[in-house]
């Protein structure tokens, strides 16, 4: 990320090195063990040599006036204190800035309290039953994000006249809200933050799904899409790929935000031992991001033909209302009109409920049905299955929140429908939308209808779409062959 910067202002600054600049300030705004601010000063401190040539002078320098930092958690704080300071207190024995009036030095914390509206934050969304804490607990009540004039909260921190040059660091990625039943992101709120403050440069590694999806992103989303000032972007399928041992589905990304720049995005996509790109894109060309740059043409051969969209037969989300852990239905379909199938343990099952029952949607019993699960995951592996077996439900059923279903009139078109959907096209299409284990309706929005009178094969909708030999391989190389009665 720091060489993504220096490369930037070089560029911008007539080949100028952004290291030997004395003026230049830098902030991380939820700093953790002070990585950031660390490497900050170490080149700072080789690159300011012929202007300061006095080494202690020079850190000092560096320390008091250039690099400043906001602890996300008091031990944090401490750690990042130690890290940059050598010291736990920046006037410390041990401390090699020497010219500090307090033990914070610059980098700050203070615990701050959540505004609860209701059961929630009003500024993060955290739940109020998990973190309305005790005196003396951490609360997760990250001061960059909890305030809404952020350049008077820096103006008390560091000072009235600080404007940062660059702002740049990995934000907490997510929080506990609805009771701890589920998390929501809150780093897109650092992102949004910090480009009110109008730095030169912004420079954050954030999970990549919000290109496509995550809890409340819609609007974070499209406004980075529309932000010609995001420049750069370097995406990971795999977390892993950048912090071993973490891994999680959608992977993760850093990008650059120019604030004086604007123009088409440079993306370099990691994948399994692949490196692809920098590709200039646009990257408002769709409503989601496609982060597979190579994919594009053939989603453009796809959509030129216009036809209707599959999720027109799609279910949505609890079609019948119910969540995946429902309960009132009979274990085996005996004396009821109706099968259910529900999902325990990661095993499909199915039991039986009166029709008088099914409240939601009770036009839909009637249908046959092709069944998916919802979720899916995969950590980014290449070639990927990407959904889950499909299976037919006969007429009348329904299911819970486990699956989501495509509906049709007959036996006949329902395993027309089955082969399509184990097709590789079908799965590449899905791909392009889906970044983590869920496939919500929305994920489908670019798999075309087609008739359903027949077995459907790749080599059929290959031809169909006019696919090249090139596009063919690399959908291969996506998406791994379904086996017959694959699980």
């Amino acid at each position: 990320m720091l060489d993504t910067l220096t490369e930037a202002w070089a560029a911008n600054h007539q080949g100028a090195n952004l290291w030997a600049d004395p003026t230049v300030t830098f902030l991380d705004p939820c700093t953790k063990s002070g990585v950031f601010l660390r490497e900050i000063t170490r080149r700072l401190t080789e690159g300011l040599e012929q202007k300061m040539p006095d080494l202690e002078k020079r850190v000092n320098h560096i320390l008091t006036k250039q690099v400043f930092g906001i602890g996300i958690t008091q031990i944090t704080a401490l750690l990042a204190r130690r890290s940059l300071y050598c010291s736990k207190s920046a006037t410390g024995k041990h401390s090699i800035a020497k010219s500090f009036a307090n033990g914070d030095g610059n980098i700050w914390f203070k615990r701050t309290q959540h505004t609860w509206a209701g059961d929630k934050c009003q500024y993060c969304g955290a739940g109020k039953s998990v973190f309305d804490r005790a005196t003396g607990m951490e609360t997760h009540a990250y001061a960059f994000i909890h305030t809404d004039t952020i350049r008077a909260r820096l103006a008390q921190l560091f000072g009235d006249d600080m404007q940062f040059d660059v702002i740049i660091g990995n934000p907490p990625y997510q929080l506990a809200s609805d009771g701890g039943t589920r998390d929501i992101p809150i780093y897109n709120k650092f992102v949004e933050q910090a480009k009110k403050l109008q730095p030169r440069y912004l420079s954050m590694v954030v999970p990549s799904r919000w290109m496509a999806s995550g809890l409340g992103l819609s609007d974070f989303r499209k406004s980075m899409l529309e932000d010609r000032h995001v420049r750069k972007l370097v995406d990971y399928e795999r977390m892993e790929t950048v912090f071993p041992g973490v891994d999680f589905e959608g992977g993760i990304c850093y990008f650059l935000w120019d604030r004086d720049n604007q123009g088409s995005c440079e993306i370099t996509t990691v994948t399994g031992e692949e490196t692809i790109g920098p590709i200039d894109r646009e990257l408002d060309e769709y409503d989601i991001l496609v982060r597979d740059s190579r994919g594009l043409g053939i989603l453009k051969k796809v959509r030129v033909l216009g036809e209707a969209s599959i999720i027109e037969i799609l279910s949505a989300d609890k079609e019948f209302g119910w969540t995946s852990n429902f309960e009132g239905f009979r274990s085996e379909k005996k004396a009821v009109d109706v099968a259910i199938y529900y999902g325990r343990g990661g095993k499909r099952l199915v039991g039986g409920i009166a029709r008088k029952d099914v409240i939601k949607s009770p036009h839909l019993i009637d249908t046959w049905k092709v069944m998916i699960s919802a979720a899916y995951g995969e950590r980014g592996a290449r070639p990927a299955m990407v959904l889950g077996p499909s299976f037919i439900a006969p007429s009348p059923s329904v299911c819970t929140q486990t699956y989501l279903f495509f509906n049709v009139a007959s036996k006949k078109e329902a395993e027309s429908l089955q082969s399509y959907i184990d097709t590789r096209f079908f799965r590449f299409l899905v791909s392009l939308r889906k970044i983590t284990q869920h496939a919500t309706r929305a994920t489908y929005t670019w798999v075309p209808q087609q008739t359903w009178d027949r077995i459907w094969t790749d080599e059929a909708l290959n031809n169909k779409y006019a696919l090249s030999e090139s596009d063919i391989a690399h959908i291969n190389t996506c998406i791994r062959q379904r086996a017959c009665g694959d699980e």
